[in-house]
């Protein structure tokens, strides 16, 4: 059961063991990342194992050429361009990407984590706004790297990680609308409970009274990053004569929400009503009319997410967070507003500004 180990330093999985009050199996159990030791006394031997600087002899070895990524739903775009940059690095390395829809934003299920210990993956990206300590503890035994791309921006401080600037993405949307002369500027943001949504709320916030307008609390919605959500809340924010002259949409699906209720209330965009998005997904240059949007940089995100895990052994990769600049980019569903009115620019004019870190 433990004859696939060595110690460095000389000590044995017999005297840890030993020092531990254990038996050699459970330190085995501990080792495999088990769940049928108690919290204490993994805790115990963990740290005893760390003390003597334990290592597997055949950790890499043992391994299967297989990125795991892991998110709680699959069907959406922005999940194609995450699976299509960590495939880009799986290429260069011969390995294969393994796709898991498992649990909720927030966090997987439990019931993923025996499947990916048996799989014994080079890595694992997770797509969630926090991490169990269970599943931590239990991917550390097992000697399986991990890093989450972390859509919430907040992720736990012993847990690599790579992210975007939710707050400047969100300025420089609502500056974009500021700039053009508008002043009842809506916000449709994402989840109430995530980080990223709250940030680019405070983003908008920020432009708002750096142009010197006041926010209505009216004009602030959270949705929930699709289609749907948009829709929904642009309806209610179309309606009546103090309608919004333009709307900030926390994610391009929610932004196509806003150009379907805006066709279904007669009102023209850019002419009408200027939109911006979030994330510049593929189909946001192929709406009608295309969507300016503030670009976030999923593939790259998820290129540099499964770098990380190919270079688990590098200390500077420990707990390492990595955030990546966002930038405008301004297509035609924006016009300037003059006297009331909006003013919309002639041709496709896409340019890219960059904002962030």
């Amino acid at each position: 059961m433990h004859e696939d180990h060595e110690v460095s330093g000389r000590v044995t999985i017999a005297e840890v063991a030993k020092e531990a009050g254990v038996s050699m199996p459970t330190v085995s159990k501990v080792l495999n990342g088990r769940s049928d030791v108690s919290r204490a006394t993994r805790a115990k031997v963990e740290r005893l194992l760390d003390t003597h600087g334990y290592r597997r002899r055949s950790q890499a070895a043992s391994r299967s050429p297989l990125i795991e990524i892991v998110f709680h739903e699959l069907d959406s775009i922005w999940a194609m361009e995450l699976i299509r940059g960590v495939d880009n690095v799986a290429r260069e390395n011969r390995a294969t990407v393994v796709l898991t829809e498992s649990g909720t934003r927030h966090t997987p299920a439990p019931e993923w984590l025996p499947g990916v210990l048996r799989r014994r993956p080079l890595g694992v990206v997770l797509v969630f706004s926090t991490l169990p300590e269970e599943i931590k503890r239990q991917l550390r035994a097992a000697a399986i790297p991990f890093v989450v791309i972390d859509p919430a921006g907040d992720p736990d401080p012993d847990v690599p990680s790579v992210g975007s600037a939710n707050w400047a993405g969100g300025l420089a949307a609502t500056r974009h609308l500021t700039d053009l002369g508008h002043e009842r500027v809506a916000i449709i943001t994402g989840p109430e409970d995530m980080l990223c949504s709250l940030a680019r709320l405070d983003g908008y916030r920020s432009a708002m009274a750096m142009a010197g307008l006041k926010t209505d609390p009216r004009l602030m919605r959270f949705g929930d990053f699709h289609v749907q959500g948009g829709f929904d809340n642009a309806m209610e924010l179309l309606e009546g004569p103090d309608r919004p002259t333009a709307v900030f949409a926390g994610s391009d699906l929610q932004a196509l929400g806003v150009l379907e209720a805006a066709r279904l209330k007669g009102l023209r965009v850019p002419e009408d009503l200027s939109v911006v998005g979030y994330d510049d997904v593929p189909p946001a240059q192929w709406s009608s009319p295309p969507l300016t949007t503030v670009h976030q940089p999923l593939r790259h995100m998820a290129e540099e997410a499964a770098r990380m895990l190919l270079r688990p052994d590098d200390p500077g990769t420990a707990a390492q967070r990595i955030e990546l600049a966002t930038h405008l980019v301004t297509r035609q569903s924006t016009a300037r507003l003059e006297g009331g009115e909006a003013t919309a620019r002639p041709g496709n004019t896409e340019s890219a500004r960059p904002i962030g870190n």
